[in-house]
């Protein structure tokens, strides 16, 4: 309640000084301004399953019946929710569900354009952060591969021996325009 009148107290200030001076402000990112009631992290987040086996669960608790059955481990989930030890997370294709917090990892992954599955297209791996720079590997939509760092619309992975450059749009467990290392 208080973050909602904060909110619209701020955008009452900032729309009287647009119209005052005539400018318009260019668009920025809406940045997470809630945080877990439990663990005190932003919500939402990225993060990666810690397990090779995951319960996604209907609710919070292990009297609630499993739903999904994970068995990939390091696979980004968005983590929407928090109630006591567990954690509502949202995968690429948009499932939902609730697991136990243990089960999931700090860790930055990646999925290549998931959206792309089944097509005959490739995400370019560049050697820098520039689309001209060399390529030092293709992936296939999919692709699930842990993220070192982002910034200016690209992000570092390493995948297998190789490490290289993605541009942000074109992978699914990074927020647009995010920024960290």
């Amino acid at each position: 309640m208080f973050v909602a009148l904060l909110r619209r107290s701020l955008l009452a200030v900032v729309g009287t000084a647009v119209l005052a001076t005539g400018m318009v402000a260019p668009a920025a990112p809406v940045l997470a301004v809630e945080v877990g009631p439990v663990s005190k992290l932003p919500l939402p987040r990225y993060v990666s399953l810690k397990s090779g086996r995951v319960n996604l669960r209907i609710g919070p608790g292990r009297d609630y019946p499993v739903s999904w059955l994970y068995l990939k481990p390091g696979l980004p989930v968005e983590v929407v929710q928090e109630y006591e030890l567990w954690r509502r997370i949202r995968d690429s294709e948009g499932t939902e569900g609730w697991v136990y917090h243990s089960l999931l990892s700090g860790e930055r992954t990646s999925i290549a354009a998931p959206w792309l599955k089944g097509k005959a297209t490739m995400i370019d791996v560049h050697a820098n952060p520039a689309t001209d720079a060399p390529l030092t590997a293709r992936l296939e939509p999919g692709v699930v591969a842990p993220v070192r760092e982002c910034a200016s619309g690209w992000c570092q992975l390493a995948v297998m021996d190789r490490q290289g450059y993605v541009r942000q749009q074109e992978i699914w467990g990074v927020y647009p325009d995010e920024s960290f290392q």
